[in-house]
């Protein structure tokens, strides 16, 4: 699976969010920011993204996931 296809994934599973996603091989990085982190713990927030991309995880093709999700208002700072 390509990055560009995760963005995809990830864009269509976060509704409203800005997705950067970055890497090499099994290793991203994934930068999500909008309003549907409003409210929630940074757990919560993770575990979004983890829902996600968790069969890519589980069959290999993605290994490790830096993730830095943020509110719009968070990012503005």
């Amino acid at each position: 699976m390509t990055i560009e296809q995760i963005k995809e994934l990830l864009t269509a599973g976060l509704e409203g969010c800005d997705i950067q996603v970055e890497g090499e091989g099994s290793n991203i990085n994934v930068t999500a920011v909008g309003d549907i982190f409003d409210g929630l713990r940074p757990l919560k927030r993770q575990q979004m993204v983890y829902g996600l991309l968790a069969d890519l995880i589980a069959d290999g093709t993605i290994h490790a996931v830096n993730m830095t999700t943020l509110t719009t208002a968070e990012a503005a700072q």
